[in-house]
């Protein structure tokens, strides 16, 4: 999954930011409500979050070079 972060496009990269997050919220929400199938996805969400607003971060300051849309 990491090597396949840096392949993406910034808009691509606001995409998977969005369902991340939306994934979360709903991972937190099942927590609480009921039984979690697998705890330590909540974990890896935020973690996949972070990546992705780092390298969204790194395009911002010019660390990385912006990529064409497909």
């Amino acid at each position: 999954m990491k090597g396949k972060l840096e392949e993406l496009t910034i808009e691509e990269l606001d995409r998977s930011l969005n369902e991340s997050k939306e994934m979360l919220r709903k991972e937190r929400f099942k927590a609480v409500t009921s039984k979690v199938e697998n705890p330590k996805k909540i974990k890896e969400l935020k973690k996949q979050i972070a990546r992705v607003l780092t390298l969204k971060k790194e395009y911002a300051l010019g660390i990385r070079q912006k990529k064409a849309s497909r």
